[in-house]
């Protein structure tokens, strides 16, 4: 269980906080150096270097999308002349990708980025550039809500990549592209012009992952743990009909795969805040984000940082591992630090929405283990930003400990960057934003 620092604030992890973007600047450099667009995305690093999985091409926003965050933390413009010049060049493909679930990771972090930073008077440009940017996320928005499988109850969900019959966690986060779709005025049109309200997509989507995706140890769930979440949930593609949980990168179906609980946890807070303020019924997010979060804090290790599973086979044998700290260069079951940074800012989210003491003093106690060793890397030499990380387990797709990964780089950044908002007071960072 996380040992929540009761005194932790903000502002005392300031030196942490800055230290991200001090070392991320080179690693971004030695990137943009080695990187070759023909050969991929780059997705885990091998002996400190970024190389290409091939599966989906789901990190490339992340690559181009941690310059564009560079520059937001230091202002140092040749990070986002890098973002800009990268997103126009080589993002298209990812706006009308139609095979994929992952246009809220590719395209809010780079074309939602750059357009948040004009909105928000950051940077400046000119009406054909703003033109550009909202038209892509219009049609990412669209095209995402376009993957729709229809549940027996009247309800749907975006399918993943593995087709109809799937409904990953994964995908509460790439709401934000749907979000910014509608908020910008679009809809998706379909047979018949038939108008399809994106808005309504994304309750749907978001009813039916809190639905299927969460457990809540009551009812349907009565013999299972409340919190605990399935990476994939399988329906009859036939009638709509939920069929059983399934998982694809965790250890079964009947333990949690921390990286697909991380999700769900930033997924729902986000859009909370999203929908603040609106008529929309979120009671059923609050309890879904509710029980993610108070599963990670009751099965983490004290430092804040997870194992990659929590039902991995081999975690017996590290002995009371949940009374501890985590152990990354232990022999039996690899932790996943990216699990954690993308955790904590859904901690941070929540707190701040539920104006809860708990939740965002465990977001702070996870940066704090997160921003130094033995995640933060300092070495310039190694690509990547926060060590320790898992990519897809059952797949052998990990290197040893002390290896990286782009959405973990990605989302330390970004949750050092809401923080360093935070210390300096300036505007409070969320996915979309509005014309000054």
């Amino acid at each position: 269980m996380i040992k929540i620092r009761e005194d932790i604030t903000a502002q005392a992890l300031e030196k942490k906080v800055k230290a991200v973007f001090e070392y991320s600047a080179a690693k971004i450099d030695s990137l943009q150096r080695t990187w070759k667009p023909e050969d991929g995305a780059p997705v885990f690093t091998l002996n400190g270097k970024y190389t290409s999985r091939g599966w989906t091409e789901w990190t490339q926003g992340f690559q181009f999308g941690a310059e564009i965050l560079q520059f937001d933390a230091t202002g140092d413009r040749k990070f986002l002349e890098a973002g800009r010049k990268h997103t126009v060049e080589l993002m298209a493909p990812h706006v009308s990708h139609i095979g994929v679930h992952d246009h809220g990771f590719n395209n809010v972090s780079t074309y939602g980025n750059l357009l948040r930073l004009m909105n928000e008077g950051v940077i400046a440009g000119a009406t054909g550039e703003r033109n550009f940017y909202e038209l892509a996320l219009k049609v990412s928005g669209a095209v995402q809500a376009a993957r729709w499988t229809k549940t027996a109850n009247g309800g749907g969900f975006i399918y993943s990549f593995n087709g109809p019959h799937s409904l990953f966690v994964d995908t509460i986060r790439s709401l934000r592209a749907l979000a910014v779709s509608h908020q910008l005025g679009h809809v998706l049109m379909g047979e018949n012009d038939k108008r399809i309200d994106l808005l309504e997509r994304l309750i749907q989507h978001a009813e039916a992952t809190a639905k299927y995706s969460v457990y809540y140890g009551t009812g349907r769930d009565y013999y299972d743990v409340r919190g605990r979440t399935a990476h994939e949930s399988i329906f009859n593609v036939n009638d709509g009909n939920y069929r059983c949980p399934n998982s694809q990168q965790g250890y079964s179906p009947f333990s949690t795969w921390t990286r697909g609980l991380a999700w769900a946890m930033c997924g729902f807070a986000e859009q909370l805040e999203f929908l603040a303020g609106s008529e929309v019924d979120v009671s059923f997010m609050i309890k879904a984000a509710e029980a993610a979060c108070d599963f990670y804090i009751e099965h983490s290790p004290t430092c804040g940082i997870p194992y990659w599973d929590t039902g991995a086979p081999s975690l017996y044998k590290l002995g009371d591992w949940a009374c501890k700290p985590a152990d990354p260069f232990n022999k039996y079951e690899p932790v996943d630090s990216s699990a954690a940074a993308i955790a904590a800012q859904g901690l941070l989210r929540l707190g701040r929405y539920l104006k809860n003491d708990r939740y965002w003093k465990a977001g702070l106690t996870v940066c704090a283990s997160l921003f130094d060793e033995p995640y933060l890397s300092s070495d310039p030499s190694h690509q990547g930003l926060i060590l320790h990380s898992v990519y897809h387990r059952p797949n052998g797709w990990d290197g040893p400990a002390g290896e990286a990964c782009m959405w973990g780089d990605y989302h330390a950044r970004e949750v050092a960057l809401y923080l360093l908002r935070e210390m300096e007071g300036k505007l409070y960072l969320k996915f979309w934003s509005e014309r000054k």
